[in-house]
């Protein structure tokens, strides 16, 4: 067998010394937070502040009242939380009582929650308050969960902002605890259950854009290892302030935001969800040095009336990741705010990034596709392209994106099956086509299972929305295929406009022919007023695709 061209690593000489570095991370962020002073402040959500000292105090509480109520050590508890303070108090006792958490999208509905619940045999959850009394205990019924602790995000602040907090405390109730009183008790965490690195932090189910949702397995060791990447090679200021802008519960979030955050001694600012103006107010009053989200997000953001450039002063470094990041966003951004938003690519299945534009540098811009570039891997990961028989591709063909290093999970909770498929040999096959350079800029062209087959040529979609969003009306943009009599099927998209913006659906398609193959171009064009996204922020193409076949 010929030497992998990939195990060679060329991107190392695109990272700078300190990105070169080994790293050497604690054993968990349990352990890393004995280390940072107890008078800096940990948390900020809207008006309130949580310390260091503060949060070891209720998190310690929580660990001790779960493990009094019969948690053990490897237990489940799940969350279901926006970004509060309620999220890092649960998940930290958790962890604390050795447990592995579960987080949930707080959107899920009934039967979403029951599969999750039943599938990772969850012992414990953490819900809100609202959430418990009008859907979750008739759920949770059916279910192995016999702890509940429930939480108000009107708590530890005072201002309510109406824009994103528009509802009431709920009720107390006689079969769940509060979470804040509960952390307010004092109690001693448990004695022995410091987590190990190989022990499972995280259960992370995929979106279940295939089938049934299936939980990836984030060690200690994961988590930390991408956490400690981060902290060491963003070169941000001691004590750096980030905004959670993707969810906490999204392995993003999770990772780029709460634990390096944390690890790094730094200040989480929350705003509970995303809504575009409580987030150019936060970063008005709270001046962040980083922040990670979708693409969407930074959308909304710039197309905000009240939006400045002086929103942004403060940024650092600003990446984005979790959806697809078209070149003429970054443009546009740059342009009209200042800062340039640094691509990244990675899955729940490598524990967020395994792939990044590093600070001081820009993704290039692939000349015959139009492509940006996702990034560079870091120098303990290598990532490969491989055709349908696992065979590497040379540099610059596409092919399947493989992925190795100390970021990559160990499996999927209870399916051995799976777990061979998606990982042979320890090696992620993601399922995403791409390729990479000759320098080692890793390009993402699309998902396997989104390619269009229209009369024998393949379309990629992000192609067609790259050009897409190159258009002056265009806001957001997604292309799918759908059955087509002639062609066996033919390209779609789904556009939202500009505000302010005018055009209609013979011009974007138009403007589409003028700049792709014939094969290309969108033969049909529908404008909504918003597309459908997960609360991540990526655009939901499947849901498009089961409208257009609705409507055939």
């Amino acid at each position: 067998m010929s030497p992998s061209r990939y195990a060679a690593k060329p991107w190392l000489s695109l990272l700078s010394e300190a990105q070169r570095m080994p790293v050497h991370p604690a054993d968990s962020l349990v352990h890393a937070l004995r280390t940072v002073p107890g008078d800096r402040t940990a948390l900020a959500y809207f008006d309130g502040r949580l310390g260091y000292a503060e949060l070891d105090d209720l998190t310690d509480s929580v660990a001790g009242h779960l493990a009094a109520r019969g948690l053990e050590r490897g237990d489940r508890v799940a969350i279901l939380l926006q970004n509060s303070p309620h999220f890092v108090i649960a998940l930290l006792g958790a962890w604390k009582a050795g447990a592995t958490v579960v987080p949930v999208n707080p959107m899920y509905k009934s039967g979403e929650v029951a599969h999750i619940l039943k599938d990772a045999e969850v012992s414990a959850l953490v819900c809100a308050d609202r959430a418990w009394e009008a859907y979750l205990r008739d759920t949770a019924a059916g279910s192995p969960v016999r702890i509940v602790l429930t939480a108000c995000e009107l708590d530890l602040q005072t201002r309510g902002d109406a824009r994103v907090m528009n509802f009431e405390r709920a009720e107390p109730a006689a079969d769940a605890d509060d979470l804040v009183a509960v952390a307010r008790q004092g109690h001693p965490a448990p004695e022995g259950r410091d987590p190990a690195p190989s022990d499972i932090a995280l259960i992370s189910y995929t979106s279940g854009t295939s089938g049934t949702p299936k939980g990836a397995v984030n060690t200690h060791g994961n988590v930390m290892y991408n956490a400690e990447r981060q902290r060491t090679g963003l070169g941000l200021p001691d004590s750096p302030v980030y905004f959670a802008l993707a969810p906490l519960f999204h392995i993003t979030g999770m990772v780029c935001e709460l634990v390096a955050c944390l690890t790094s001694g730094g200040t989480l600012v929350l705003a509970y969800r995303f809504e575009a103006g409580v987030v150019l107010d936060a970063f008005a009053e709270h001046r962040p040095h980083y922040t990670v989200g979708p693409s969407t997000a930074f959308m909304a953001l710039a197309a905000h009336p009240s939006v400045t450039p002086g929103h942004f002063s403060s940024f650092k470094v600003i990446s984005s990741g979790g959806a697809p990041l078209p070149p003429a966003l970054v443009e546009k951004f740059r342009d009209g705010f200042g800062p340039y938003i640094r691509n990244g690519y990675g899955l729940t299945e490598c524990t967020a990034p395994c792939a990044s534009v590093p600070p001081g540098r820009e993704a290039p811009v692939d000349p015959v596709s139009g492509t940006l570039a996702v990034g560079v891997p870091g120098p303990d990961t290598v990532v490969r392209i491989v055709d349908d028989e696992g065979q590497e591709v040379p540099f610059g063909e596409q092919g399947e994106i493989v992925v190795r290093g100390p970021q990559v999970v160990p499996g999927y909770w209870g399916r051995p099956d799976a777990t061979a498929e998606t990982f042979p040999d320890g090696e992620l096959r993601t399922g995403d086509i791409g390729f990479m350079d000759a320098r080692g800029w890793l390009y993402v062209v699309d998902r396997k299972k989104d390619m269009i087959n229209a009369s024998g040529f393949k379309v990629w979609p992000r192609e067609v929305e790259d050009v897409l969003y190159t258009h002056p009306a265009v806001r957001e943009a997604a292309v799918v295929g759908v059955p087509d009599g002639y062609r066996g099927e033919t390209v779609k998209a789904y556009i939202s406009l500009r505000t302010g913006t005018e055009t209609d659906p013979d011009a974007l398609a138009a403007y589409c022919k003028e700049r792709l193959a014939a094969y290309k171009y969108p033969r049909q064009v529908e404008i909504l007023p918003d597309l459908p996204k997960t609360a991540s922020g990526k655009i939901l193409r499947r849901e498009l695709r089961s409208r257009s076949q609705i409507s055939q």
